[in-house]
């Protein structure tokens, strides 16, 4: 899809995704390191727990479908040598602080002036402007200022991270539909254009709507572990089954009280409910609730029977009778599962790489998307540290061989 378009790719750990989606989606990303490789590449786990750059695994899950140069850009001639590449390319994405490539001669003004057509890509914790723009950040900050980690957590202590960092991944995703939508104004008008993404922006779809409730003066979510609190209400949504853990959605309205009739339909079957409780109305229950008809003791009880019911049954009896019955219930899979998912495994969604320097070969997770007449391949596993230095340099820059030698020997590249 991408295939003639070229991709300068010299973000941080902050927007690594970015350019493996537009390179997934077939753009030459050549990622642009400084020498001895970037500093994401000494990011755990390691493979065999060998602390080496080219083994980082966190590396390996951000950059397939790339292609890997050292450049030395805190030099003259490693920005001039950058200038040249930027004159054949389409793309450009950085993650730095807002205005420090610019100090460094490589802001948008800078580079456009080589590439008016250029699309350059800006991922930065609150974007290039505002009181927040030179705050300092981490995954943990992001999330706190644009509001999902209040949601995280027990409800009598404060509010907990997620273990594996999340808010530069939805800013990379932003990042990367705003440069296609950038791309598409390009094709109409012939120019390029900075895209500014600010990681506190996108995370705040995280919040549940809360943002929008908060607003029209509604009852905000607040956190309860594996599940919501809304006024004095608590919504499970994590249950425990006999072999692990289901989400299991007992709701109330027009949209999704039938389901929670069909599952009192069921329980009433099993003997676990009486007729009484069957027969509640459970399309209105929420108004009930919230009026006081219906006490909160009452809707309390009916939870602790969906418990029993639940922590009784594996969680693939659990997910047969969600089938059968239509029911709002499907197991919480653990990796090995899965990696083993018969589901992924019939859409061939695993592609294996080969790791050459590694003798072997290691299943990548598969596309973002499935296209029926241009299908997303694989056809790079993520670079060594400068991999591709000659390849560029030499053959694509025209750099002779004594000229990059020298380069390399007084650390340019």
């Amino acid at each position: 899809m991408l295939s003639p378009y070229r991709v300068l790719d010299l973000t941080t750990e902050r927007g690594l995704l970015c350019g493996q989606i537009l390179g997934d989606l077939g753009a030459d990303v050549i990622k642009v390191e400084p020498p001895g490789g970037s500093p994401a590449r000494r990011l755990a786990p390691f493979y065999e727990d060998i602390a080496e750059p080219n083994r980082s695994v966190y590396w390996w899950a951000y950059n397939r479908n790339k292609r890997s140069i050292t450049l030395n850009l805190e030099t003259d001639e490693g920005r001039e040598l950058l200038y040249r590449l930027v004159v054949r390319a389409h793309f450009f994405i950085e993650s730095d602080n807002p205005g420090a490539l610019a100090a460094r001669q490589l802001g948008y003004a800078d580079l456009s002036a080589h590439n008016r057509e250029l699309i350059y890509v800006s991922i930065t914790p609150f974007g290039q402007d505002g009181p927040k723009a030179s705050y300092a950040d981490s995954d943990l900050v992001i999330l706190a200022a644009g509001g999902p980690l209040l949601l995280g957590g027990d409800e009598d202590r404060p509010p907990i991270r997620l273990s594996v960092p999340q808010a530069y991944l939805h800013a990379s995703a932003d990042a990367a539909v705003g440069a296609l939508v950038a791309h598409h104004e390009r094709e109409r008008s012939g120019m390029g254009q900075q895209v500014d993404v600010s990681a506190q922006q996108s995370v705040t779809i995280a919040t549940q709507a809360n943002n929008l409730a908060y607003r029209f003066g509604a009852d905000e979510a607040r956190r309860m572990a594996g599940g919501v609190k809304l006024g004095s209400l608590r919504l499970p949504l994590v249950w425990r089954a006999k072999d692990g853990y289901v989400t299991l959605g007992f709701f109330f309205g027009r949209q999704l009280g039938v389901f929670s009739q069909r599952l009192m339909n069921y329980l009433h079957e099993l003997g676990a409910c009486d007729a009484a409780t069957r027969d509640k109305d459970w399309i209105g229950y929420g108004a009930l609730l919230f009026s006081g008809k219906e006490p909160v003791a009452e809707y309390e009880r009916v939870v602790a029977l969906i418990a029993d019911f639940a922590a009784n049954r594996t969680k693939a009896e659990l997910l047969q009778a969600a089938l059968q019955r239509g029911l709002l219930i499907a197991p919480i899979t653990t990796m090995s599962e899965v990696l083993e998912s018969p589901q992924l495994h019939a859409r061939q969604y695993w592609q294996s790489l080969e790791h050459p320097e590694l003798g072997r070969s290691f299943p990548y997770p598969g596309a973002f998307a499935r296209f029926s007449e241009s299908p997303l391949t694989y056809g790079r596993r993520p670079p060594l540290v400068g991999e591709h230095n000659r390849e560029i340099y030499v053959k694509g820059l025209g750099i002779s061989d004594v000229e990059f030698a020298d380069l390399v020997r007084r650390g340019i590249i």
